[in-house]
Order: structure tokens, then C-alpha cells, then sequence
């Protein structure tokens, strides 16, 4: 169980499904309930098959393109500094690519879930190589069934979130989101700051 939570609440600061919270607040102004409800469902379901996808086919996608582990983990130990300076300096929407232009061709959009919510609000470079990664360092499949069950629990957390969305709006507003945000980015620069140290080690490691 502590493996199962350790990765849920890495996933979870990854994801940073309160910082989409705004965007999607947002983007269903005016919409009837039921609609914004289906909306936050389908987004759950997408964010899930999507991560699920690369997280099965990580060691296809790493043989592809000839890229060893060790290259990944740095990789995404950068991608996930990156994604956690952005969380901390409140430009979160800015680092998943939903600028000005993306915002108003999704206004024109009658279904969100998948584009721009579940990708690339929710799912994107930070969660999907720090899932590729989880499955290069644990083989046994009884530990990859705990990330696949922690993955469905983070979507299951992303439809909570998105259900009581306006809620959690109205109580926190956007200063209180931002704060939670920066705290998930600190957690974030840390995940990637110990990929990078991990695959610097290891790859001494194998050149000596």
C-alpha cells in the first residue's frame, strides 16, 4: 500500500487537477448541469485511457526510438522541473499549451473532455514520462497493476474535482488554487530533481 500511495500522490501533484479547476470553471459558464457533469465524466475517463495507453506501451515507445532508461529519467526529471516552476510561478495553463489562441478555438468546441481537458490540461510530457519511467523500473507485474489502480484513482480524483468544481471556486477563488498549485509545484521540482540525480547515478554507474 505504501507503493500504491507513494505513486498516487506523485501522480496526483503531477496532474495538479485543482489547477485545471479555474480553466474548466471557465469554459462551462453557462452550460445546464447535467452537461458539465457529463463533461467532468468523460474528462476522467480520457485522462485515464490516455495515461493508461502510455503507461502500457512505454517500453514499445522507449525501443521505438532507441532511448535507453537512464536518457528518460533525465528527460523527464527536466520536463518535470519545468512543469513544477511553472505550477509555482502560477502559469500553469500557460506550461500545458492552453494559451489565447487554444481558449478560443475551444469555445467553439461543444465537447472539452477530451481536447483541451483530458490533453493537455490533465494528462501531458510530465505525467506521461513519469509513467513510462514507473514502468521501466518495475517489471514485476504485480507492482505495474498498483500504478495502472493508482492512475484509475487519480482519474476518479480528477472527476471529484471537476464535478465540485464550481464549489471549490467559489471557496478557495483563484489566490487559493494558485497557493495549493505552488505547493504541488515544490513536490513536482522534487520528483524530477530526484529523476534526473537517478539517472545521472545510474548511468555513471553503467559507463564505469
Amino acid at each position: 500500500m505504501e507503493f500504491f500511495f507513494a505513486i498516487l500522490f506523485s501522480l496526483f501533484s503531477i496532474v495538479d487537477p485543482p489547477g485545471a479547476i479555474p480553466v474548466y470553471v471557465a469554459m462551462t459558464a453557462g452550460r445546464p448541469r447535467p452537461e458539465r457533469n457529463k463533461i467532468a465524466l468523460m474528462t476522467s475517463v480520457y485522462f485515464m485511457l490516455i495515461l493508461v495507453s502510455f503507461f502500457l506501451a512505454g517500453t514499445y515507445i522507449l525501443s521505438f526510438f532507441g532511448i535507453t532508461v537512464h536518457a528518460l529519467r533525465i528527460a523527464g526529471g527536466m520536463t518535470l522541473m519545468i512543469s513544477g516552476f511553472a505550477l509555482m510561478s502560477g502559469r500553469f495553463t500557460k506550461e500545458r499549451g492552453f494559451d489565447k489562441n487554444a481558449e478560443k478555438q475551444s469555445q467553439d468546441r461543444s465537447d472539452i473532455a477530451f481536447s483541451p481537458m483530458a490533453m493537455p490540461m490533465l494528462s501531458g510530457p510530465g505525467s506521461i514520462s513519469y509513467l513510462i519511467t514507473q514502468y521501466s523500473q518495475h517489471p514485476d507485474w504485480g507492482q505495474r497493476s498498483l500504478i495502472v489502480a493508482a492512475i484509475v484513482a487519480v482519474a476518479f480524483l480528477v472527476w471529484v474535482c471537476l464535478r465540485v468544481a464550481p464549489f471549490l471556486f467559489r471557496v478557495f477563488g483563484t489566490g487559493g488554487l494558485n497557493a495549493i498549485a505552488r505547493i504541488m509545484g515544490f513536490i513536482v521540482i522534487a520528483i524530477g530533481v530526484q529523476f534526473i540525480v537517478d539517472g545521472l547515478v545510474h548511468l555513471i554507474q553503467e559507463m564505469n
